[in-house]
């Protein structure tokens, strides 16, 4: 009978059941579940039992705090259950299936995202400054028309720019073979194969005459030979239909083939769906919002159109579909000599940047955040704003969808007062230069909306649902003592670095105190040491990223590198110690990777926890 065989029956009791369990893992200091219905789960019952320390469900998974002796504790409860424990990346894939339909699509578009935000950041700043020299006159010509460093400069960025927008298909398919575990050159091969120079370009498709079309001619059939430059939509439904092909045929053919066998029906038939059948269907769902469009203008209730697109246009340019509205304006300037609708679109590229301002506000001590928000809300009011969205707002969520209700605002009074544009300009708050001078004034005011309603509402809602590390973060702000004792230990020496309250760590476990005090410290070393002497009482074979110590003089240390690094599965992570043996004061017991922490996107913030 194990040590915590009677608490592990009432877990199992108070959890629904053995039935209840999707999956079951463990880190350091907690047990990670899947349930199969969280509702089922008596938490106030879980957090009376002798040795749980808390509970809380974070990502669709239920996670019980237990501490150093987690797992002690994790092998009885399996035992007791007659459960098989799974690795922590199982449990997180089963967790998925308590998040609602909209959780998982965000989700999805935010992991499929992740890695290209960088490069979305770069190219956001770039285009802006671009739409700053080229576009905006400012009285007797644009800065590129009156000086030729700058119009050098303006070709030059052009470089970087079409790099990162134009080919975004290739980055999609292959962050989506990356996530999905499958070969990534071939996601590379097959994003090229979307924006090929053999093909015509995407923005040109609208004004080029049916015959000029270049064509695969194979006898029987012709198909368009159509590129699909930032384009969002062909993309992941093309990466996503490699993925499946590559797993079909990994799974039916044999090893000894498979080599070539798999990559090349693999890659070919997906070229092939791509282009003749994937492609073509974002094609036709951009000319039915295209003629949605062109009807909701020039009907009797336009102002219900208006904010049925002021609310929408955002989503819309999550699917690269936006693009089809240069058409639509072109259009617009040519029947009634301007356009109504590009106005809205700059402001509703305005309040996705105000949504962004909000989220800067309310995480001003968080210099990480701070990182990716600030260019993201100045490229954004330059009126380029994947960097925004992506970057930011649907990373969060409700600062995508308060901006949406403020561009919604502003377009039905823009629409309204028939605010029209000579043409379609710079879209965000230099886009007011393009606006006809008598709408000037009124079209200033629905800026004015654009930019408060969403900032109001962001941080209304943020300040409710944001967590405490969210807001702080790694604050730089945060008077600290220069050395900090917990129990008379000093945890400042266990790594050389900035100390920073146990209240700012991005993990609630150990933020609200619940494995007890100490502090947090933000690493300048890669090298973990004892604070006191003692014997190392916790290690965690496979991930390696924390360690315990009994002290010599009582108590207990924990020691846990960085947040959520559990999930590297021990990559980058070193012990220089093991179980059961005695060390003393400022003996060196982990090693770590500061720079493989960051490339798996986590923090490395140092938590040093007293129990």
């Amino acid at each position: 009978m194990g040590k915590f065989t009677e608490e592990s029956k009432q877990l199992l009791d108070l959890i629904g059941g053995k039935s209840n369990i999707a999956a079951v893992s463990h880190c350091v200091t907690r047990m990670r579940f899947a349930l199969n219905d969280p509702a089922k789960a008596d938490i106030k019952g879980i957090e009376k039992i002798k040795g749980v320390k808390g509970t809380f469900t974070q990502a669709g998974q239920f996670q019980v705090i237990i501490g150093q002796e987690v797992q002690e504790f994790y092998n009885d409860f399996v035992a007791v259950a007659g459960v098989e424990g799974v690795s922590k990346d199982q449990v997180k894939k089963a967790a998925k299936k308590n998040q609602n339909l909209l959780q998982q699509i965000m989700s999805s578009i935010a992991e499929i995202f992740a890695p290209i935000i960088p490069a979305l950041v770069v190219g956001g700043l770039i285009l802006g400054f671009r739409n700053v020299i080229g576009e905006i006159d400012f009285g007797n010509g644009t800065i590129v028309s009156q000086s030729q460093f700058w119009a050098g400069v303006h070709s030059f960025l052009w470089l970087i720019g079409e790099a990162i927008f134009h080919m975004l298909p290739v980055g999609i398919c292959w962050s989506i073979t990356k996530k999905m575990g499958t070969t990534q050159i071939l996601g590379i091969v097959l994003g090229c194969t979307l924006v090929s120079g053999q093909l015509l370009n995407a923005y040109g498709v609208a004004g080029a005459a049916a015959d000029a079309i270049p064509k695969w001619d194979f006898g029987f059939a012709q198909v368009n030979m159509i590129g699909y430059q930032a384009q969002v939509i062909p993309a992941i439904l093309a990466g996503f239909c490699l993925v499946f092909l590559e797993k079909f045929f990994t799974k039916i053919c044999p090893k000894v083939i498979s080599m070539i066998v798999v990559p090349f029906f693999s890659l070919v038939l997906a070229v092939m769906a791509s282009h003749f059948i994937l492609g073509p269907i974002g094609w036709k769902i951009g000319s039915w919002i295209s003629a949605g469009v062109h009807a909701g203008l020039t009907s009797s209730v336009n102002w219900l159109f208006a904010g049925v697109f002021g609310m929408f246009y955002a989503p819309l340019v999550i699917t690269g579909l936006h693009h089809m509205t240069n058409a639509i304006d072109t259009q617009l300037v040519a029947d009634f000599g301007g356009t109504i609708l590009w106005p809205m679109i700059a402001l509703s590229n305005i309040a996705q940047g105000s949504a962004v301002l909000g989220m800067i506000f309310l995480q001003k001590k968080n210099t990480k955040t701070q990182e990716v928000s600030i260019p993201a809300c100045i490229s954004c009011y330059l009126g380029v704003t994947e960097p925004a969205m992506f970057g930011v707002n649907l990373k969060y969520g409700f600062p995508f969808f308060s901006a949406m209700i403020g561009s919604c605002i502003a377009a039905i009074i823009s629409v309204g007062s028939g605010v029209m544009a000579n043409s379609i300009g710079v879209g965000g708050i230099p886009g007011i230069l393009s606006i006809q001078t008598r709408y000037m004034l009124i079209f200033a005011i629905c800026m004015l909306v654009a930019i408060i309603v969403p900032f109001v509402l962001t941080v209304v809602v943020g300040k409710k649902r944001l967590t405490t590390e969210d807001i702080y973060g790694e604050s730089e702000d945060e008077e600290t003592e220069e050395v900090i004792k917990v129990a008379d230990v000093d945890l400042t020496t266990v790594v050389a670095g900035k100390v920073i309250p146990l209240e700012q760590v991005e993990d609630e476990v150990f933020s609200k105190k619940l494995m007890g005090d100490g502090i947090a410290i933000i690493p300048d070393e890669e090298v973990v040491h004892a604070p006191a002497d003692g014997v190392i009482a916790v290690t965690m074979d496979d991930s390696r990223h924390a360690i315990g110590m009994k002290l010599d003089k009582g108590g207990e240390v924990l020691i846990h590198v960085g947040i959520d690094t559990v999930q590297m599965n021990g990559a980058g992570f070193e012990y220089l110690v093991e179980k059961n043996q005695a060390v003393k004061a400022g003996q060196p017991l982990l090693k770590f990777s500061k720079k493989e922490i960051a490339a798996a996107g986590k923090s490395d913030t140092v938590v040093c926890v007293v129990m």
